[in-house]
């Protein structure tokens, strides 16, 4: 089998569709960096069916499109197709041709083919399992996978053996069985829970349908003698009901008279509530026209009122202009003077200015003056020190040169303490030397005691390791306990559920209303929250009310009996809330629970709950330990337990049945049994938490190794070592040093007598030139007057300074006045400015004022004539009230009249609906003997109302009979009419999951067989080839390296080597590395070579490539490299992308990838052989 072509399209930067041939057995890929060369690697892989975007050197897939250049448009699409030639048959296939091809598209939508036909990723594998041929096989390495091989990430180095041991198929058919075998034991687990759940149920319903049979013979013979006793009560309301039904006719009656006389009254009355009317309408329309005159009165006062205030506001602004005009003038007559004033003074100080700038030229005239007398005497003095600082110079130099003098002396003085210095600390030196030494074998001491440690921390961590397998084994049983509660619970859910929904153990009336009648009205039964240890008793007391609806008035319950009627589903029972009222008066009873104490309802149904209970207790006592109390003998005396119940002279009781106190408060248990459910999801999804930590904890500890730990202190005992060596090195030294000291400390001694005597010289000229210096001195420059000129300058200079602050100070003093009078000659003009405005607004207000004058004259007049008119409007509105009153008084009689005549007509309605009450109390009394019928046997009133009772039994005879029926069939105990139906379905479910299960019990055992047998099958397989590989790897490497260079391949855990962690030791050229992590990148590359082509002697891949797999080489590995590429290049062939010039020589063709247009791959072939300098290249390989 061959790899004959490559096609790409769109692929990376490969733009253009690009045709790979590989018709030899030796191809190079070659290309400078950047120019597409692993995408061709990458292509392959890609094919293949590599899914990881990292191996493919992607942040996403939709980056294998070709994503466009400058010129060039984005690929829809990136496909990518390699031809197999099966001329070997290895692949599983009739085909001599086999095509595998990818595509994606940039939608997202990709596709496979096989010889064109559209297929899954799935069989391209199934096709090359076992070929050597994928993604991620040993057949296509990389650079980078080499660290990948020899470091064992992800268990690379194994997955490799197992591919080319040919086991791959079988570990992945062992993970499948694995799954189905943990789905098995799911399911046994879940078939456990029902088997045992159905057993339980299954025994009850046996015992119950033994019971049903005799309950039904003693609840016939009760239907007999309870319907003949309902006939006899029926007859009797039969005749109550005409009775009161004719006293109804009469009151109605005399009721209709009387609402005809109402009538009357009424139209008469209306007849004069029509003029009331009229003389109302007439009184309003005149009390208008008076309130029209009033508003205009008012508006007008109003007005007036505007007037004057707008009139004495204009008076007070004319007093304020005029105040304002009159100050203005005043303002203006001070500022003339000011100015004037300021006038005059500004003129006087800047004669004063004049006069002082003449001063300050004369003083600077008198300064120059001294100035240049003072140069004149500086001159000759300056020459006189000019001979005084040469002789300072000369000294200077002298006493310089005595400084460097004695600096040198200083310094060999110092040399010399120096150098005694440190032959004295010599000694300390190799005392130092030695607590080094005791510090560096301490240190070994140290480092052993570190092994130690590392060791106990290694057995601490298998302690740990094995505590917490053993805490994540005890959790995973939790976790089962629990999936076993929630399933069971999640069972008891559904069933309650769907008793709910389905109304299960109700009447077909209760059904049918539940269906087509209102949602929000409930039933007794599911109102109640019950204690549990009580629910048995309040169950068997309220049984006869558990199905009643319960109902806002008689109209809800009218409307709900006129459906059943209407369709015909019987009769259903109804408590009407606005007939029950409290009891008022609760009966106590010494050492009872109050019934309805233990009662848990909504506050709107505490009534009800009341008037159910209010008489009914709850005593913790057995039948054997009762005794009747006297004084309570209305009260009703439960047992706690539900074994009886007392009530006065009767007694019932009996053994409590298994579905006894499940009828009530179903609802409520439901959103028990949900709330129950969450917990144990919650509790769950606890306990799963709690798993993967320690699973986390676990693979943490799995991962800690310490080798690297234990190399580290190897080293730095090695280096203790060296640094003893070191330590004697340095005793030799020290007394070597001590001799050149000594040596160096004489030559100094020398060479300071000889600087001592210099010094002395240069000391005695220092004190004659110091003599010298003192007599030049002595004729200084005071003899000239150079003082006395001095002191004259001094004088002139701060007369001058003087002077010239007085001319200063003058003309500030000037700007200030002249600031002074701009500001009030602005101001006098601003004030001019404003008393004209001031004046025309004057003008303006005195107009203003005489206009408002005279409106308030007009106004005056206008008040007056209204007044007038106001005046007799209000005599004639005064006749219109007389009128209307009297009518109104005339009304009133005929309204008390109607009163009278209605209280009369309400007496005679309150006596027709006591008779109504009367006659729907017995409707309802034949009614509720019908639904007691209707409830209990299924028969209607209508069946029995024309029947003539058998009156040939007494009835006391026959009532003493039917309670005592009545009796035993309510201490006959819970039964279920259902029970033989619901036996026989249960024994057939429980014989079903038997057979399921013991079908289940044989894949178990099954799966198990069959995952032993490929263990086995793997291992030997495994094994041997492992030894194989062994084998070939040790004779590979030996040819890379040296015959006497040691390498091997050893199963870290042998007794599971299907798991087993693979060790590589490689030994090369003599060296004894801890792991391969110390050779050279060489070394490393030709290690992994070696391990390869152990694997391809074992199965040969049908190609090889080696993705720039020789970068680390150096000429003479190449060679060896591309030697053994040679070799095997008969069996395999080998694509190589190389960038070595020696690696290019040794292949039969080359493609070089270019970018002859930038972003857009391209390549072309170059077959050496066709060239006749071939030779050449075979020499220089």
């Amino acid at each position: 089998m061959r790899l004959k072509s490559l096609t790409i399209k769109g692929f990376k930067s490969f733009a253009n569709e690009t045709v790979v041939h590989f018709n030899e057995d030796v191809i190079g890929v070659v290309g400078p960096n950047g120019s597409g060369k692993s995408n061709v690697v990458d292509a392959i892989r890609w094919v293949l069916g590599e899914q990881k975007n990292r191996e493919l050197r992607l942040e996403q897939m939709s980056d294998v499109i070709f994503n466009g250049t400058k010129k060039r448009k984005e690929a829809n699409a990136a496909v990518v197709e390699l031809l197999f030639e099966n001329d070997r048959n290895i692949l599983p296939t009739e085909y001599s041709q086999v095509s595998i091809s990818r595509t994606l598209y940039r939608s997202g939508e990709s596709e496979y083919r096989l010889n064109n036909l559209v297929c899954r990723l799935k069989d391209i594998r199934s096709l090359l399992v076992d070929t050597g041929i994928g993604s991620n096989s040993y057949a296509i390495i990389a650079l980078g996978m080499v660290d990948d091989i020899l470091e064992d990430k992800e268990d690379a180095r194994r997955r490799m053996f197992e591919q080319a041991a040919g086991i791959s198929k079988y570990k992945s058919r062992k993970k499948e069985t694995f799954q189905k075998l943990q789905s098995t034991s799911q399911d046994l687990d879940r078939v456990e829970d029902l088997v045992f759940e159905i057993e339980g149920n299954m025994k009850a319903l046996e015992r119950q349908a033994k019971r049903t049979k005799k309950y039904f013979e003693l609840r016939e013979e009760y239907k007999v003698l309870a319907i003949n006793n309902a006939i006899r009560s029926i007859q009797s309301l039969k005749e109550k009901y005409k009775d009161i039904n004719r006293q109804i006719t009469e009151k109605q009656d005399l009721y209709n008279k009387l609402q005809v006389a109402i009538q009357e009254q009424e139209a008469k009355l209306q007849v004069e509530k029509k003029q009331i009317l009229d003389k109302e309408v007439t009184l309003g329309a005149k009390q208008k026209e008076l309130g029209q005159i009033v508003g205009n009165i008012r508006s007008l006062e109003s007005d007036k009122s505007l007037s004057e205030q707008s009139r004495n506001f204009k008076t007070q602004n004319i007093k304020n202009l005029e105040k304002q005009l009159r100050e203005m003038e005043v303002q203006q007559e001070q500022l003339g003077n000011e100015i004037s004033a300021l006038e005059e003074r500004t003129t006087a100080e800047k004669a004063i200015a004049t006069t002082l700038q003449i001063q300050m030229e004369e003083a600077l005239a008198v300064l120059n003056q001294s100035r240049a007398s003072y140069q004149n005497i500086k001159r000759e003095h300056d020459q006189r020190l000019t001979a005084i600082t040469a002789l300072k110079n000369e000294i200077f130099d002298l006493e310089k040169s005595v400084a460097i003098l004695q600096n040198n002396t200083n310094n060999l003085s110092g040399d010399n303490s120096r150098l005694q210095a440190l032959n004295d600390s010599s000694e300390d030196d190799r005392k130092n030397a030695e607590v080094k030494l005791e510090e560096v074998k301490s240190k070994v001491e140290i480092a052993a005691k570190s092994l130690d440690q590392l060791n106990a921390q290694e057995e601490e961590k298998k302690q740990r390791i094995a505590t917490l397998e053993q805490e994540r084994d005890g959790l995973q049983d939790q976790i089962n306990q629990v999936n076993r509660q929630i399933d069971s619970r999640q069972n008891e859910f559904d069933l309650l559920k769907s008793m709910i929904e389905n109304f299960e153990g109700f009447p077909e009336s209760i059904k049918f209303l539940a269906s087509k009648w209102r949602k929000d009205v409930p039933i007794l039964s599911d109102i109640l929250d019950v204690d549990e240890a009580y629910k048995s008793v309040i169950e068997q007391y309220l049984e006869p009310y558990l199905n009643h609806y319960i109902v806002n008035d008689l109209t809800d319950a009218a409307a709900a009996i006129k459906i059943l009627n209407g369709a015909q589903k019987g009769k259903a029972n109804f408590f009407l809330m606005d007939r029950i009222h409290s009891t008022g008066h609760k009966e106590e009873m010494m050492g009872a629970i109050p019934a309805a104490s233990v009662v848990k309802v909504e506050e709107r149904f505490k009534k009800l709950i009341e008037h159910l209970l209010h008489n009914a207790f709850i005593i913790e006592r057995s039948i054997d330990d009762f005794r009747y109390e006297d004084g309570y003998e209305n009260l009703v005396l439960l047992s706690s337990n539900g074994s009886f119940i007392q009530s006065g002279a009767m007694v019932s009781g009996g053994s409590v049945g298994l579905f006894e106190g499940k009828k009530i408060g179903r609802k409520k248990n439901l959103e028990k049994l949900e709330d129950l459910l969450k917990k144990l999801q919650t509790n769950r999804s606890d306990l799963v938490d709690k798993i993967e930590k320690a699973k986390a904890e676990l693979r943490t500890l799995r991962a800690q190794d310490v080798t690297q730990t234990v190399q580290k202190l190897n080293r730095e005992h090695q280096q203790l070592q060296q640094e003893q060596v070191k330590l004697a090195v340095q005793f030799e030294n020290i007394d070597k040093l001590t001799k050149e000291r000594l040596s160096q400390i004489k030559s100094n001694s020398e060479r300071l007598e000889r600087l001592e005597a210099e010094i002395a010289q240069k000391l005695a000229q220092i004190a004659d030139k110091q003599s010298a210096l003192l007599e030049k001195e002595a004729t200084s420059a005071g003899d000239l007057g150079l003082d006395a000129t001095s002191e004259a300058m001094s004088k002139a200079s701060e007369k001058y300074n003087e002077t010239n602050i007085n001319h200063i100070r003058q003309q500030n003093l000037v700007q200030n006045f002249q600031k002074d009078l701009d500001y009030k000659t602005s101001r006098l003009k601003e004030i001019a400015q404003r008393s004209k405005i001031e004046t025309v607004r004057l003008g303006r207000e005195r107009e203003e004022y005489i206009e408002l004058s005279n409106k308030l004259v007009v106004l005056d007049n206008d008040l007056t004539k209204l007044y007038k008119e106001k005046s007799g409007y209000q005599g004639n509105l005064s006749e219109a009230e007389q009128s209307y009153y009297k009518a109104r008084e005339a009304v009133s009689d005929l309204e008390e009249k109607l009163k009278q005549t209605n209280r009369q007509s309400n007496v005679l309605q309150v006596e027709v609906n006591q008779l109504k009450d009367n006659f729907n109390e017995v409707k309802y009394e034949i009614t509720a003997v019908g639904d007691r019928l209707n409830i209990e046997f299924g028969v209607t009133v209508n069946d029995i109302i024309n029947e003539v009772p058998d009156e040939t039994i007494p009835l006391d005879e026959v009532l003493q009979k039917a309670e005592s029926l009545k009796q035993k069939i309510q201490n006959f105990g819970e039964i279920n009419p259902l029970a033989l139906e619901a036996y026989e379905e249960i024994k057939v479910r429980y014989d079903l999951i038997i057979q399921q299960r013991a079908d289940i019990f044989a894949a178990k055992e099954s799966l198990l067989q069959t995952i032993k047998e490929i263990e086995e099958t793997a291992t030997k397989q495994f094994m041997s080839s492992f030894e194989q590989i062994r084998t070939n790897f040790i004779t590979v490497f030996r040819s890379l390296f040296t015959e006497d260079d040691t390498c091997d391949l050893i199963l870290l855990e042998p007794e599971d080597p299907l798991e087993s962690h693979i060790e590589i030791i490689a030994k090369p050229k003599g060296k004894k590395p801890k792991s391969l992590s110390q050779l050279s990148g060489g070394e490393k590359t030709l290690t992994a070579t070696a391990l390869l082509f152990a694997l391809y002697l074992l199965k040969p891949a049908p190609f090889c490539i080696f993705d720039e797999v020789d970068a680390p080489l150096d000429d003479a590995n190449i060679e060896k490299f591309n030697r053994i590429i040679k070799k095997f290049s008969g069996q395999s062939q080998f694509i190589i992308v190389t960038h070595n010039k020696a690696t290019m020589a040794a292949v039969d063709v080359l493609y070089g990838v270019y970018m002859q247009e930038q972003g857009v791959s391209s390549v072309t072939p170059v077959d050496f052989r066709t060239y006749e300098n071939k030779a050449v290249f075979e020499t220089i390989a």
